[in-house]
């Protein structure tokens, strides 16, 4: 039976962060807390077909059911109404976490087409790393006749540590396949 990203972490990345970072304590090491995968669409509120689908699909690619993000407020020059519904997301936690990103970063992300490996920019002031697809078909467990139409995705994993740094080094640790520095 193979390693699972988790018990990876636990018994080689975190020790080795911890003497890297220079932190006192095992708990203050950063790690990934959350990812969160969503999806929109203006037809959502039109075609209740394309919604069926892509919760569908979003519920296979992450192994838990989507939950439905509606409107705030009404906006006349969008033609949307407050409560309708404008797109799904899946928070993914624990040992769903670790399968998903473990999943991204050695099946999914290989399979794109000229990958060169994702973009170090990326991150956010805290620390936080969003990652977009411009098509859900990328991942195996879609089938193509089944998903009504492409459709962008957006992942954004968090993590506890506090600046873009120390998470680039969290991330490169867990295998995300950063693109090479450049050199000048």
């Amino acid at each position: 039976m193979t390693q699972t990203l988790k018990e990876k972490y636990l018994k080689e990345i975190r020790p080795t962060l911890q003497k890297e970072l220079k932190i006192d304590s095992v708990m203050a090491v950063p790690k990934i807390e959350k990812i969160t995968v969503n999806t929109s669409s203006r037809d959502f509120k039109t075609d209740k077909e394309l919604l069926a689908k892509t919760k569908a699909w979003l519920a296979t690619i992450t192994g838990q059911a989507p939950l439905e993000t509606k409107s705030r407020s009404s906006i006349a020059a969008f033609n949307l109404r407050e409560g309708e519904v404008v797109g799904l997301k899946v928070t993914l936690r624990g040992n769903r976490m670790y399968d998903f990103l473990q999943k991204l970063t050695s099946i999914v992300l290989p399979r794109l087409k000229d990958f060169q490996g994702v973009s170090r920019t990326t991150f956010d002031k805290n620390g936080n790393y969003t990652l977009g697809f411009p098509e859900q078909i990328v991942f195996p467990e879609v089938e193509y006749d089944k998903i009504g139409r492409i459709q962008g995705l957006e992942i954004t994993i968090s993590t506890s540590a506090k600046d873009p740094q120390t998470s680039f080094k969290l991330l490169l640790a867990l295998g995300m396949p950063f693109t090479k520095e450049e050199t000048k």
